[in-house]
């Protein structure tokens, strides 16, 4: 890693396709004494099911996230005036070829940032890496969760393996990490060959909100219904880029056709602003299956809006309010 005393404001001046490609063009750091906010790469996807690639999306999403800059067009929030962040690098692994030790390593790695009071906002990776990661971020008590993604990823097992990319969810229950009648599933779609994912999620008490419904309220409702649902216990947001239909998101591994638009997710993100975030992550961005790089930017765009939300909760420093 570079000096930990890395200037802690990012150079935007510079021509975006110069300098090393960090997450939003943030200082790279692990002076987690000194951050409110550590964006994390976690270029993990031992855990798929089908269509292999989300390891390389941490390192496309940086490529792709130089494209960013600080303010925002709607809220005029700048993050990197309320909050101290930082890209604090990929979490090394050792283990690649054992799912359970791998998630062990992320859990390790995010607990070093919760022990400093450090939110992680994570980039994916398959999803399986939100687990290891709700193990630190909830570890004195169960969180609120809103899951963005076009599949419950509450299913049991997949040829003998409890810990794949479509079980996070069910496991973060069983292990009281996530409190399932404060979490909201939107966006879910997709036929599959048994049911029960879906229901697995209903009868625990999960909010699961079909494609349609959604289409069919439109994106304000489902903000209403999201912020009345976890009001002001700590939450955890997990967007799965496959929420989005594969036209605006192709590279991905498990695509479903029908899903939000790139406008619906932004404006969804943008009106959970103010909630008590604990984390976040964008999980299963697959460049192999890209076309231009457009998932990469839809991804990086889409982690701006969640930091944007992240760095308004409150800073160590006293900068954010």
């Amino acid at each position: 890693m570079t000096d930990k005393n890395f200037p802690n404001t990012p150079n935007m001046i510079a021509p975006r396709y110069t300098q090393i490609p960090s997450f939003l063009r943030a200082p790279m750091s692990r002076d987690f004494e000194n951050l409110d906010i550590g964006i994390v790469g976690i270029a993990y996807d031992g855990a798929l099911t089908n269509r292999a690639g989300a390891r390389h999306g941490p390192r496309e999403v940086r490529n792709a996230s130089s494209l960013m800059r600080t303010t925002h067009h709607v809220t005029k929030a700048n993050p990197y005036a309320n909050a101290r962040i930082a890209d604090v690098g990929d979490v090394d692994f050792n283990s690649v070829f054992d799912i359970e030790k791998t998630h062990a390593e992320i859990t390790a790695f995010i607990k070093q940032m919760t022990d400093a009071n450090v939110m992680p906002l994570s980039v994916g990776g398959d999803h399986s890496i939100s687990l290891p990661i709700l193990r630190s971020v909830a570890a004195s008590g169960p969180v609120a969760l809103i899951h963005i993604d076009a599949h419950t990823d509450t299913w049991d097992q997949f040829q003998g393996s409890k810990f794949n990319h479509g079980s996070p969810f069910r496991r973060a229950t069983e292990e009281g990490l996530i409190d399932p009648t404060k979490t909201i599933q939107i966006g879910i779609r997709g036929a599959q060959n048994s049911p029960e994912g879906w229901e697995y999620s209903e009868k625990h008490g999960m909010r699961v909100m079909f494609i349609e419904e959604v289409q069919k309220v439109g994106i304000q409702e489902v903000i209403k219904e999201a912020r009345a649902l976890v009001g002001d216990m700590p939450v955890y947001l997990t967007f799965d880029i496959d929420s989005l239909d594969p036209v605006y998101a192709p590279g991905t591994g498990t695509p479903e056709i029908g899903g939000l638009t790139t406008s619906e997710a932004m404006t969804l993100i943008r009106g959970l602003r103010g909630l008590n975030y604990v984390g976040a992550d964008v999980v299963e961005v697959s460049p192999p299956f890209d076309v231009g790089g457009l998932t990469s930017l839809t991804a990086a765009t889409i982690m701006y809006e969640i930091l944007c939300n992240m760095s308004e909760v409150g800073s160590k420093s006293g900068k954010a309010g």
